[in-house]
């Protein structure tokens, strides 16, 4: 047996444990991790000092190991919203906001940050809507996490999961039927497609346009989705949809979506996904930040 799979294994085992006595262990592990996890650690401190470079070292190393605690808490509770009842789930994942804007079949992009708790969103979807709802993934090379990580995003409702590398005509497929599109266009793809612009204090943050152009392709509307973890479970924050978005100026929509990005996590920026490079691909002639 497979390290992978007696890690699935104990997620049914986890599952069973009480939210509190299983966030209590996430944030141990995390604290752990933050300590013996070198290379995350510096990533996450160094995104931290390039987006709050006026905030005190003290409190960004502070932010830090919070974020390690809340990544390792998030990441067991994929037990019970994977393996838990559907009764459970839902007494613990919560849709909140302009939850009228995923009625009818308008076209409709749901622009889902890297938040901890995104899985906990794919979930909020599929729980309180009948419309198809699709999600754009990357193949994870352990088959066994593959088909973990499959499995739990389809569990509820009718969810579509579209494979990054088959391009963009399903994509926009879906969407001008009708269905609703899960999308994360908020990490470093590197170059390719990307446009550089501003995000937190860093002028030049490489970032894919496919937000604005899904929505000018499908002539869908776009809303977005905060996802928050509390002590009780999740909160699924869902916007009004997006006024004047979007427009004929893809780089424009998407520093756009930067700024509404960052308005979102500095109300709770411990629970953003610090731990990538998120600066990594940087213009022509720039050093590197790491």
């Amino acid at each position: 047996m497979s390290w992978s799979q007696l890690g699935v294994g104990a997620m049914h085992v986890l599952a069973k444990l009480p939210l509190p006595m299983l966030r209590g262990l996430g944030a141990f592990i995390g604290r752990v991790a933050f300590v013996v996890a070198g290379k995350r650690r510096k990533i996450a401190l160094r995104n931290l000092e390039l987006c709050f470079p006026d905030m005190p070292g003290a409190d960004r190393k502070a932010l830090a190991k919070k974020t390690f605690e809340v990544f390792c808490q998030t990441f067991l509770d994929r037990s019970w919203l994977w393996f838990g009842s559907e009764e459970l789930v839902r007494s613990r994942v919560k849709l909140e906001g302009a939850v009228h804007e995923i009625e009818g079949d308008t076209p409709t992009i749901v622009f889902a940050p890297h938040f901890y708790s995104m899985d906990a969103g794919g979930l909020a979807l599929p729980l309180n809507t009948t419309r198809e709802f699709t999600s754009i993934f990357a193949t994870n090379p352990d088959p066994v996490l593959d088909a973990w990580f499959m499995a739990g995003r389809q569990r509820f409702g009718h969810v579509r999961m579209l494979n990054r590398a088959d391009g963009v005509k399903p994509i926009i497929s879906c969407v001008r039927k009708g269905g609703l599109l899960y999308l994360l266009p908020d990490m470093d793809y590197g170059k390719n497609d990307s446009v550089f612009v501003p995000f937190f204090a860093v002028q030049n943050t490489a970032t894919i346009p496919s937000l604005s152009r899904f929505a000018r392709l499908g002539k869908a509307k776009v809303v977005a989705l905060y996802n928050e973890m509390t002590p009780t479970g999740y909160v699924a924050h869902l916007t009004p949809a997006w006024e004047n978005f979007p427009t004929d100026d893809h780089v424009a929509d998407t520093a756009r979506m930067n700024r509404e990005l960052q308005a979102a996590i500095m109300k709770m920026p411990e629970q953003y996904y610090w731990v990538h490079k998120r600066f990594k691909t940087r213009p022509e002639g720039e050093a590197s930040l790491y």
